[in-house]
């Protein structure tokens, strides 16, 4: 398995169907969080889960890798009071995410941006070369 696949499939499983044992099947347990608001280590994404609402939403746009680093463009919902839009980077180390880092925007309605495009086209997946 692809790092780009590894991630995605580890996010699909804990963050859109919401399985907690995906933490320990994909996530390292040295694992080391760049976002000030979630603590290290698998605790760190368990209890974020647990925290997030019935209706927080996930929804991964384009995917890219580069060796040990795989980056999404995603969309949350009903996670703060408006959609935000998501690059999330991961780095990947012997088959298990290793490290995260985040950056987030709340989201634009089309019609209100100044270039009338959307912040969050679903993309087709790509790979970095």
């Amino acid at each position: 398995m692809s790092n780009k696949e590894l991630v995605k499939t580890a996010c699909t499983a804990a963050f859109i169907n919401r399985d907690i044992t995906a933490v320990d099947k994909y996530w390292s347990v040295d694992y080391v969080q760049h976002n000030p608001q979630v603590g290290n280590g698998l605790d760190g994404i368990k209890k974020l889960l647990s925290y997030l609402p019935k209706e927080f939403k996930y929804e991964i746009g384009s995917v890219f890798e580069d060796g040990e680093f795989v980056m999404f463009h995603s969309r949350a919902t009903n996670f703060g009071p408006k959609p935000l839009i998501v690059v999330d980077i991961f780095r990947v180390k012997d088959g298990k995410i290793a490290e995260h880092w985040d950056v987030m925007q709340e989201e634009v309605a089309t019609e209100n941006t100044a270039s009338k495009n959307p912040m969050f086209p679903i993309l087709q997946t790509a790979t970095a070369v």
